[in-house]
């Protein structure tokens, strides 16, 4: 008989609060068993093993560089069955609590808020705190649960459900293309006005390209430049100027006709790399019940492919 099998996870515990206390009695005292017990089950562990965990003396009991291999293995066992036995109760539950998430302004006002009262339908339980800001945040600091987040994806420290790339376009109203014609290519755009965002990155630059071609950068001098991309496409929808903008900002206008696609031959980019639309979440051993469900329900919300491209 495999002697592994004689261990119980009871007798992991024990091992562990040993291995961080160093001592059996301060273990006897908080696992409130007798120190007997403890060194029982350690010695049994020891046979079982076929390994010494720990040198014992008067003073201390030191891990083994065995007992020291076995913690880490330990640990693992142990935070697995915490997980499936939170998961097994989570069944019987209902996702509760608060939500802390942080998107950008213009996609939460778009894409997050009109939902929220379904949301609440659905979890009656689940309370949300939304804060909106176009800077970076970094979750661990403020404190956020969920971040929504546009843009490239490159921080280890998070784990992400990625809704889709974003795509961009080239768009101008009805009225613009009557009064100043439609570019045929990207060099055409210096004779035609512009409509640039300018946030805390800076001014937006534009990148086109055709095909497998290399992105070219093309110089802009905007007739407009806002902080605030809402301003621009109410400029954009009033025929002031073409605007460089994300399908999920301007799908309705599109699906409407009160804006029309541009240079639609060219991949429009204001970023040499592919921005992602995420939901981002400091990274940890488990996801809240709570937070998975808000996840969850934006995933089916959003759709595949993206709702705002169906429009």
């Amino acid at each position: 008989m495999n002697m592994l099998n004689q261990i119980d996870f009871r007798a992991l515990r024990l091992f562990v609060a040993v291995f961080d206390l160093q001592s059996f009695s301060l273990v006897a005292r908080r696992e409130d068993v007798s120190a007997s017990l403890v060194t029982r089950t350690i010695n049994q562990l020891e046979s079982s093993l076929g390994q010494q965990l720990f040198h014992r003396n008067t003073r201390a009991v030191v891990p083994t560089e065995a007992g020291s291999i076995f913690a880490a293995h330990a640990r693992t066992l142990l935070a697995q069955l915490a997980d499936a036995q939170a998961e097994l109760q989570e069944k019987e539950s209902e996702p509760s609590g608060l939500v802390r998430i942080n998107a950008p302004v213009v996609f939460g006002q778009r894409h997050i808020a009109p939902w929220l009262a379904e949301l609440y339908q659905r979890y009656p339980r689940i309370r949300v705190d939304l804060t909106q800001t176009d800077s970076y945040i970094e979750p661990h600091r403020e404190g956020a649960d969920l971040i929504f987040r546009i843009g490239v994806l490159a921080d280890s420290g998070l784990q992400a459900r990625i809704f889709g790339p974003q795509i961009n376009s080239l768009l101008a109203s009805p009225a613009y293309v009557a009064r100043y014609g439609r570019p045929e290519t990207p060099e055409d755009l210096a004779a035609h006005r512009s409509l640039a965002f300018n946030g805390p990155q800076g001014l937006n630059r534009w990148y086109f390209r055709r095909g497998q071609e290399s992105w070219r950068h093309y110089p802009l001098n905007p007739v407009l430049t806002s902080n605030n991309a809402d301003t621009l496409l109410t400029a954009a929808l009033n025929g002031m100027g073409m605007v460089l903008f994300p399908d999920w900002m301007c799908g309705e206008h599109l699906s409407s006709g009160r804006l029309i696609n541009l240079l639609e031959g060219f991949e429009c980019a204001t970023t040499l790399e592919q921005p992602q639309i995420a939901a981002v979440w400091p990274k940890s051993r488990r996801l809240p019940l709570k937070v998975r469900a808000t996840v969850d329900f934006f995933v089916e919300k959003f759709g595949s492919p993206l709702n705002w491209r169906n429009r």
